[in-house]
C-alpha cells in the first residue's frame, strides 16, 4: 500500500473519530448525554490503522471492543447516528439504546458488546476465533491486559495458531496509576512468553503497517503505545503537554490534512445537530 495514501485513508477515519469524541465531550457538558461515557480521543489511530489495513487485505474481521470503543466502531465502518442516537438513550441507537458508551455493538459491521467484567473479551474473543477460524480483533486496555483469563486467552491463541490480532491499548494508565506501580513486565513479553507474535509500538500509522505482513496468519499481539485525551465522561484531562498523535499527523500531512479536518469537523458537528433536533 502506497505510504502516503495509507498515512491520508486513516487520517480522514481517524478525524471522524477526534470530532465526534469533541462533540460527545460538548454534550456531556451541556447535559445531553446522561450515561457514563467513555471517550476515545488521543487513542483514534490504533483502530483508525488496523481498520485501513484490514481494508486493504479485503478482510472484514470479528472486533471485541471494551470502554473507550467509538473509535473502534467508527473507524471499522459503524453507522455514526446510529451511534449518536445510542449516547442519546435512544431505541434508534446501535444497541437499542440499551448498551450505552461502554457495551457498542454492530451486526453491520460484526462488533460484539462488551459485558463490562474488565478484560472478559480477550478469552471471549479467543473462543469466538477459535470456533469459526474467523480473522478477529480484540481490543483492550494496558490494564484488562493484566487479568488472568486474558493471558489463559492467549496461551490458548498461541495453541491452537487462530487467526487472532489481541490489540493492547496502552497508555500507561489504570485510572491515574501508572504501569511501573502495577507490574515489572510488558505484554508483548508475555505474549512471545507463549510462543505467539509480540510487538511493543507506538500508534503512528506507518509503525502498525510495518507490522501488518503477519495479520491474520497466525496469531499476534500488538503492545501499541498511546495517548488518552480526557477522562472518563471528559471528567479531566491528562494535561496541557500530552502528545496528541492526531495533531501531529495533521502537521505532517500538511494541506490535504488540513482540509481533510475542516470538512470531517463541519459534517461531524452538523451531524450532531440534526440528531439533536430530533428530540
Amino acid at each position: 500500500m502506497n505510504e502516503k495514501f495509507f498515512r491520508l485513508k486513516t487520517f480522514e477515519k481517524a478525524s471522524y473519530c477526534r470530532y465526534f469524541e469533541e462533540e460527545v465531550i460538548k454534550n456531556l457538558k451541556n447535559k445531553n448525554i446522561k450515561i457514563p461515557t467513555y471517550v476515545s480521543a488521543g487513542q483514534e489511530f490504533i483502530a483508525a490503522s488496523i481498520a485501513t489495513i484490514c481494508e486493504d487485505l479485503k478482510i472484514k474481521p470479528w472486533i471485541f471492543g471494551q470502554h473507550r470503543c467509538h473509535s473502534i466502531y467508527i473507524s471499522f465502518g459503524g453507522d455514526k447516528i446510529k451511534l449518536i442516537d445510542e449516547l442519546l438513550g435512544r431505541k434508534t441507537g446501535c444497541t437499542r439504546g440499551m448498551g450505552g458508551s461502554a457495551s457498542i455493538a454492530s451486526k453491520e459491521i460484526k462488533m460484539f458488546g462488551h459485558d463490562g467484567l474488565m478484560g472478559s473479551n480477550g478469552p471471549i474473543g479467543v473462543g469466538a476465533c477459535f470456533a469459526t477460524n474467523h480473522p478477529t480483533i480484540v481490543f483492550m486496555g494496558d490494564a484488562a491486559a493484566e487479568e488472568d483469563y486474558v493471558l489463559g486467552g492467549l496461551g490458548w491463541a498461541s495453541t491452537k495458531n487462530i487467526p487472532l490480532i489481541t490489540v493492547v491499548e496502552d497508555n500507561n494508565l489504570s485510572i491515574l496509576t501508572e504501569k511501573k506501580v502495577r507490574r515489572n513486565w510488558e505484554m508483548s513479553d508475555v505474549a512471545k512468553s507463549f510462543k505467539m507474535e509480540g510487538y511493543n509500538l507506538n500508534d503512528d500509522p506507518i509503525d502498525l503497517l510495518k507490522h501488518s505482513e503477519t495479520f491474520f496468519k497466525k496469531p499476534c499481539l500488538l503492545n501499541v503505545n498511546t495517548n488518552r485525551i480526557y477522562w472518563h465522561a471528559g471528567s479531566g484531562m491528562d494535561g496541557d503537554k500530552t502528545f496528541d498523535r492526531y495533531q501531529e499527523q495533521k502537521k505532517k500531512l500538511g494541506e490535504e490534512a488540513i482540509e481533510i479536518d475542516k470538512r470531517v469537523k463541519n459534517e461531524i458537528e452538523i451531524l450532531w445537530k440534526q440528531q439533536l433536533e430530533k428530540q
